[in-house]
Formats: C-alpha cells, structure tokens, sequence
C-alpha cells in the first residue's frame, strides 16, 4: 500500500532529528533530567512572557459612603475610568472612613476613600495617594454669628462613625467648644437630614465636601441656613498635616441673598485613597494611570495634581505608589541600568545552557552516526 503524502512529508521533517533521539536515549538518566530541567525552565520564562501580555481583567472593592456624598460620586466616577484599564471597581456602600478603614485593615474592602485626621493605625492598610482636599462646611441657623455662637446650641456632627465627627470635634475643641458642656451632639446621618424639616433639624450641621456642595445648597436654599467662617483655620493646620486652610467662595451657593456674602475661610482635610496591603502593585498602577487621567479630571471637573500623591500620609506608600513615581524618574537612571544589565545577564545564562544542551545533543548524535556500520 503506497505511503499518503502527509505521512511521507511528516516523516521526511522528522528523519534529520532520529539521531538526536538515539543520542537522549543513550545519556545517562541524570543528564536527561538535567536537559529537561532547562528546557522547561526555557518554557516556563516563554510561558509567563506570554501571559504578561495578554489583557487582564481585575475585580476589586472600593467604599463609597452614602450616595448623597461626594466621595461616593468620587468612587463612581474612578470606576468608569478604570474599567478602561481593565480594573473592575465595586462600589459598597459605607458609614463612613472609620468604618472604611477597618473593613480595609481587616481585608473585607480593597479600597477606600477616607479623610486625614483619624488615628486608626494598622499593618495591613497601605496609602496609595493624597488624592485632594475636603472642605469643612458649618452650616448654622440664623442669629449664629459666629464659631462662639454655637455655644449652647444643637450641632449635627454626622454619624458616630464617620470622620466628620473625629475633625468637627477637634475643630470645636481649639475654639473652646467642650463636647456635652457647651453644645449637644446630634448624630443624624445626611440622607436623613435631608428628609426632615423645620424644629427637628439641629441648630448647627457640620459636613465635609467639595465645593459646591448639592447637600449643602439644599440646606442654604430650602431650609435657610447659613455658612460660618472658621477665621483659625491656618492656625489649626499647622498643628495637623493633614489639614489645610482653604476657602469657600463668596456667592457660592446663593446671590440674593448672598451665602456667603464673602468668600470666607474654612478648614480643608485632605483625602486620601489608601488599600489593603494585600492589593497587587500592578493594579495600584492601574488606578493611579486612571485617577490623574484626562477622563476623570473631565468627570470631576477638577484636575488632580500627581505631586501631591504622597502629602499628609499617615500611611506608608504602597508598592504601587513607588513603582507609579517610579517612572517619572529619567529614563537611564543606575536603578534602571541595573535591572536591564540583571535581566541581559539572565538571558545570556538561558541562551547559553540553552546552546550547551543543542550543542551536546548534536554532538552525540554525529558520534552516533560514526559509529554506524
């Protein structure tokens, strides 16, 4: 029966190898071990290169507060930038960034956004970047004139376990305000505020915010409230770092009448995204490519400045944050002429084990062929 012509060519382009086979046969057991070694080892370097450039999809979990804050449009809007790096973000719902936080140091959240001034130290979280600053918004009835004028009066700090509460009272403690002597605490959460009206809303109410604030313009416009200055805030800052003075501009939310009626100071608190340690590196550059992107700056309507990534941190950097700095440094620094010279030595090493094996088997295989009668 005549050989069909696939099988004859399979046959011809495996005929030059069979001396190479008779030569593996012939070495001893050890020395084939040895060239099956390097040779999957060859593999498994060609494999992972392989996969490194293969698209990834990554799935992690951010907070997100209630849905009247901004850290929850904040943590919405880095969700859509992500996705296009392949970053899937979950957004949960939290009471705020003490809550946060413990849910990150006990690796039940990836991420989260949460405000300077909390004291909530942990091995397991991480800081991946001083993102901006939150605005302290005290917002009183009229007839309170000033910071003193909340003596003896009803002050909303928040709920008990959001940052709010932590900065407010620390706030009213530098201007003699002590908790339980000179003004009642109220803990009402904002979605609830916002629901109630007239008698039952607190005298005073304290938020933190970006400014404009669509919480606060509610409160300025349907209820009637009015901005307080915080005339000590640059003093305040320089006893605390991750505070700073900031101002909210006059007409900001109202011209008739105008609230405020100048732009006034304020105690800004710098936000922060931190992670738990445990979150890949690769992916931590991921997000930061998407938190300074054109993207988000266009959905924010700010732009975020990248120099700031590690100010007021009262974490330590993650690894993703160095490697991200990383690579604004020049291009041919010793750090990196190190790597490459490390990775040339690596590869010269796999190239010649990989010719020492070619070479012996060849080798052997001619002495084979000699051999032959």
């Amino acid at each position: 029966m005549p050989t069909p012509p696939i099988q004859a060519t399979l046959s011809a382009s495996l005929k030059p190898l069979a001396p190479l086979g008779r030569h593996w046969r012939q070495r001893s057991r050890g020395a084939r071990l040895l060239a099956a070694a390097l040779l999957l080892l060859l593999l498994a370097v060609a494999v992972r290169s392989l996969l490194e450039l293969v698209p990834r999809r990554h799935a992690l979990s951010i907070s997100g507060t209630d849905i009247t804050s901004n850290r929850h449009f904040f943590a919405k809007a880095l969700q859509e930038a992500a996705a296009g790096q392949g970053v899937e973000l979950a957004v949960r719902p939290t009471e705020g960034s003490q809550e946060a936080l413990a849910l990150v140091a006990a690796g039940k959240l990836d991420l989260a956004f949460v405000q300077g001034g909390l004291d909530l130290p942990s091995e397991n979280v991480v800081q991946v970047a001083t993102v901006t600053s939150e605005l302290l918004h005290f917002l009183v009835r009229p007839g309170i004139e000033d910071i003193a004028g909340l003596r003896g009066h009803r002050i909303n700090l928040n709920t008990r376990r959001g940052g709010t509460r932590v900065v407010a009272r620390q706030v009213l403690a530098f201007a003699g305000l002590r908790e339980d002597l000179d003004y009642v605490e109220s803990n009402i959460p904002t979605e609830a505020l916002l629901e109630q009206r007239g008698a039952r809303l607190p005298d005073a109410i304290v938020l933190t915010s970006f400014a404009p604030s669509d919480v606060v313009d509610h409160l300025v416009r349907q209820q009637g409230y009015r901005l307080l200055e915080v005339p000590f805030a640059a003093a305040f800052a320089l006893r605390h770092p991750w505070a700073a003075e900031a101002d909210i501009g006059a007409y900001m939310y109202g011209a008739l009448p105008p609230v405020p009626a100048h732009a006034i100071k304020t105690v800004g608190i710098k936000l922060t995204l931190v992670a738990n340690r445990a979150v890949d590196a690769g992916v931590i550059v991921k997000l930061l490519d998407s938190l300074y992107s054109p993207l988000l700056a266009a959905r924010l309507k700010m732009r975020l400045d990248p120099a700031l990534i590690l100010s007021a941190g009262a974490y330590p950097p993650s690894e993703g944050t160095r490697r991200f700095i990383e690579r604004d440094k020049p291009v041919f620094s010793r750090e990196l002429f190190d790597k490459l010279k490390a990775a040339f030595g690596l590869l010269a090493s796999l190239y010649s084990a990989l010719l020492m094996v070619f070479k012996w088997l060849r080798q052997g295989a001619l002495q084979t062929d000699k051999d032959m009668p």
